[in-house]
């Protein structure tokens, strides 16, 4: 059952898991949000698999993803995209912003970061060794050049956010020496291509959205609205993931899986949906979400 305002035809969402293993609680409650958010938005909710990294994914878990996502009531309007299959898109991209001069090849090492960089709020603060140097881009990673024109968005839970690049980032990497693009480069570019409108995922990500955006403006493309939702921890407060661990969603606990998520976000379901129909619940979802009740909290611990 889908709940939808017709006044918001025009919203798409998507829900983008990683096909490195099973879903988990924390994995839900992204979902949810999103799903929700397309829903009562009276828009498209898409999947997209992000399988670009071979090495990390594991086998049978897309058709897991999947199967999890429906035995949970979730309906996703048009097939799944498989970002891998995006990679001539991605590469195509690398190799003009090169040729505008907007990007370079570097061949610094990891040892030659550990000793001449500094650290930001997004990590690695590169120095612009290679800057100006003309390197072949084969074997090597390739970076976007920055500068320090403020990146200000609105987040949806958050507010406003501001950012300085070169400051607080440097130039970062866009593709790899593998031949493969970074995930910021494969997200910016599939998130515009893709025509969404909104971005909901976790607050882990509140933090590198301004380089998706200054990618969005070097495209000369509007980027869409950003919500981030609090990630949900683990006892000793780690991001529940598939590194640390989190045991996979089940079929027979959808309902109160789902019951508890809607919960972490700040919704208040009535006690009875825990015994009621899993139609039931997702009846009530649609007609009581409520973004104002979000907690503007980064972390939400799993305690249930």
């Amino acid at each position: 059952m889908r709940y939808r305002n017709a006044q918001f035809n025009c919203y798409q969402g998507r829900f983008a898991p990683s096909p490195t293993g099973p879903l988990h609680y924390g994995s839900l409650v992204t979902a949810l949000a999103s799903y929700l958010q397309a829903r009562v938005n009276g828009g498209q909710w898409l999947l997209r698999i992000e399988d670009i990294d071979p090495e990390r994914q594991a086998k049978g878990a897309t058709f897991d993803i999947l199967k999890t996502l429906h035995d949970y009531g979730f309906e996703w309007d048009k097939p799944p995209i498989f970002q891998s299959r995006q990679h001539h898109l991605h590469k195509h991209i690398v190799d003009q912003l090169i040729q505008r001069n907007l990007a370079y090849a570097c061949a610094c090492s990891r040892k030659d970061l550990a000793t001449r960089s500094t650290t930001g709020s997004m990590g690695t603060i590169y120095p612009g060794t290679c800057s100006k140097k003309h390197i072949n881009k084969e074997n090597h990673t390739v970076r976007v050049r920055t500068n320090n024109t403020p990146i200000t968005f609105i987040d949806r839970l958050y507010g406003l956010q501001s950012c300085h690049l070169q400051d607080e980032s440097g130039d970062y990497v866009i593709y790899r020496a593998d031949d493969l693009p970074s995930y910021i480069l494969a997200v910016s570019i599939d998130d515009l291509f893709e025509n969404y409108t909104e971005v909901v995922r976790g607050a882990d990500l509140l933090a590198i959205t301004p380089r998706q955006i200054y990618l969005s403006l070097l495209l000369k493309k509007k980027p869409p609205h950003f919500f981030h939702v609090p990630i949900i921890t683990d006892d000793s407060g780690n991001k529940l993931s598939k590194q640390t661990y989190a045991p996979p969603l089940l079929k027979h606990h959808a309902r109160q899986n789902l019951y508890f998520a809607l919960q972490d976000l700040g919704q208040e379901p009535p006690r009875y949906l825990l015994s009621s129909p899993l139609a039931s619940l997702w009846e009530w979802a649609f007609k009581h979400w409520n973004t104002t009740l979000i907690p503007p909290l980064s972390k939400i611990s799993f305690n249930h």
